[in-house]
Parts: structure tokens; sequence; C-alpha cells
């Protein structure tokens, strides 16, 4: 075999790899599902609950508890759909520079909440893109 003919099996290989997969077939630009673990969605939630918190009313910061599903889809960038829970922290927006890995929940009591949201983006790497189409949050 060539080197050619090599190079484009290796080619179908990552194409398989990236497209989504239906009843045991490849099915090329159908989203997948990521690990819970990987470094781009980490991103990407963190860019979701900034939005909802710069968008929110509440005196308190949120911050992700649960990731629920996350699906990418290859097309002309990489699409996310994030299904995720954020919990309301006890640290307060007034606070300034807060870095919400250092914000705990908020214990048992009145003030606990966890809101249930959605979230799509659709990220051109190449071109430093990030366009928001969907978050929506409700309890």
């Amino acid at each position: 075999m060539g080197m050619e003919a090599l190079l484009f099996v290796a080619l179908i290989d990552v194409v398989l790899v990236l497209a989504g997969r239906h009843n045991g077939q490849y099915i090329p630009g159908a989203p997948v599902n990521i690990s819970k673990d990987d470094v781009n969605l980490k991103v990407i939630l963190h860019n979701a609950t900034c939005m909802y918190n710069n968008q929110s009313n509440d005196a308190f910061l949120f911050k992700p508890s649960a990731i629920i599903t996350a699906q990418q889809q290859i097309v002309k960038g990489i699409k996310y759909f994030v299904d995720f829970q954020i919990s309301r922290t006890v640290c307060r927006k007034k606070q300034v520079h807060t870095d919400l890995s250092t914000c705990d929940f908020q214990p048992e009591g009145p003030l606990r909440q966890t809101l249930q949201c959605h979230f799509e983006a659709w990220l051109i790497p190449w071109k430093n893109i990030c366009h928001v189409k969907v978050l929506s949050c409700k309890s």
C-alpha cells in the first residue's frame, strides 16, 4: 500500500471518529456524546455560567454543579449541546474578581437553589469565534 493510500485510510479513520454513530453505523456530521471531562466542555460551561450570572438579577453567583448530557457536532467548526445544572453559591456578585472555583455552594436552607440549563454554542477555533445560540435556565 502506498503512502497516499495510507494517508487516505488514516483520514477516513479520523472522519469516522469525529462522525456520529447511529445503530452501529457512522453518520458524518451527527452529534456525538463527549466526555464530561472534556477540556473544551469545561470552557464552554464556564462561559455559559458567566453569561447566566451577567444576565441574572440574583445577588449571588451561580456555578455548574452537574453535567447531564454533553454533545458536539462537527460542522464548519464545532457545535456544542449541553444540558447541565447550576447552583447558587455563597459568593455575592458585588465581590470584585470572584473566582467561581473558590465559591462554595449554598448550604441546605432557603437560599439553596439549583437550575436546569440548556446551552448551545458554535465554536470556530481557527477564527477564535464563539456564537452562543441558546442559553436557557429554569428551576
